[in-house]
């Protein structure tokens, strides 16, 4: 077996979050979950029933049936499920929320609580424009509550032991990002009626896997880049399965210009295999994240070696016990997950769906 090398730091952002003091109130965090139409609910659910951490406090969503269908698989007792937000909101008083609705629904939701002084964490992406970014920017900042968006790529190892590598300078100055993520489509996999309903439809998705996979190719290039903002954008979108996606785009490439670098993001519901990987290349070498534990480097001539991705430390390591670290001032927000970040990452798929409809480059900055 070949010798893995060690990666003997990390990122310069993680270091610096964990030296902030933890809080003493280790209390656990009254979460309430806010729809159950977004596919990726059941893994806050599983966590919020099972960990010691975590108080489920309640569940919200305005369909019986799906109502009923989460009670009897995880269990909850009929006092945690309401019909009506602002009974839920006044009534079980969390002091955070996890959002799984349609992303159109995102904007309205956050000014709600953010009215009551309740941090919200919402699936990616953040906004379906940035009109409603900058809408829910203006609450978080009025009333002062934590925003964050949930990546399942954020809490991979191998993206931080890349972002290691690049803060030493070990690859040099960067120059170019492929981003590849996406699967053989939503329906193609087996998501949920709920899901497909609003996943599939330009207003509630914002579009179909320019904005469904083109976030995380856009989150990850904004972090690399230390949240600066992009010169342009351009993208091109296409209907390979009109018959099975009518409404939205299954394939989009997206261009992602930088004074000195570019990203590449390719978003598809046409792979014909599940994939969230990327190649970043500097001015002396290349690393590429292969999957959430696996990454390598390539140094000039050299050959290409392994790089050992450690377990992310706690709370880093998944997104409720980073959520209540944030909520309970334990750590900072600066990273993926951040608000900043974010309304980065909405700015550019707002841009590529401008480019796409437009065939034309948008300027940004």
């Amino acid at each position: 077996m070949r010798r893995r090398d060690t990666l003997k730091i990390m990122s310069s952002a993680l270091l610096a979050a964990q030296s902030l003091p933890i809080s003493a109130d280790t209390a656990p965090l009254r979460l309430a979950i806010v729809g159950l139409v977004h596919g990726h609910v059941g893994g806050f659910l599983r966590q919020a029933v099972e960990d010691d951490s975590i108080a489920l406090v309640g569940v919200y969503d305005p369909t019986q049936a799906l109502r009923e269908q989460y009670a009897a698989r995880y269990q909850f007792e009929p006092k945690h499920l309401f019909d009506n937000l602002d009974a839920l909101l006044d009534r079980a008083k969390p002091e955070a929320v996890a959002l799984m609705t349609s992303t159109f629904d995102h904007t309205e939701v956050v000014e709600k609580c953010a009215s009551l002084g309740i941090h919200v964490m919402m699936e990616k992406p953040l906004a379906v424009s940035v009109e409603h970014g900058k809408r829910i920017e203006n609450a978080a900042r009025r009333y002062g509550i934590q925003v964050l968006v949930n990546y399942e790529t954020t809490w991979y190892p191998s993206h931080h032991a890349l972002k290691a590598q690049v803060e030493t300078g070990a690859i040099g100055e960067l120059r170019k990002f492929v981003v590849r993520d996406g699967h053989p489509g939503p329906q193609e996999i087996g998501c949920s009626d709920e899901f497909l309903n609003w996943l599939t439809d330009p207003i509630w998705n914002g579009a179909g896997a320019l904005y469904d996979f083109g976030c995380y190719g856009a989150n990850l290039a904004t972090w690399l880049m230390n949240n600066q903002r992009p010169l342009s954008v351009s993208a091109v979108t296409q209907q390979i399965k009109p018959d099975v996606y009518p409404k939205v785009d299954d394939e989009a490439t997206i261009i992602v210009e930088y004074p000195k670098a570019v990203a590449i993001l390719q978003a598809s519901w046409n792979w014909p295999y599940n994939r969230k990987d990327m190649d970043v290349y500097g001015t002396e070498g290349s690393i590429k994240a292969l999957n959430g534990s696996d990454a390598r480097i390539k140094i000039g001539s050299a050959v290409e070696r392994e790089l050992q991705t450690n377990a992310l430390p706690a709370p880093h390591h998944n997104p409720l016990a980073y959520f209540k670290a944030v909520v309970r001032g334990a750590i900072k927000s600066d990273g993926l997950s951040s608000l900043h970040n974010n309304l980065i990452v909405t700015e550019i798929l707002d841009a590529a769906r401008q480019s796409a409809q437009t065939g034309k480059k948008i300027l940004v900055s």
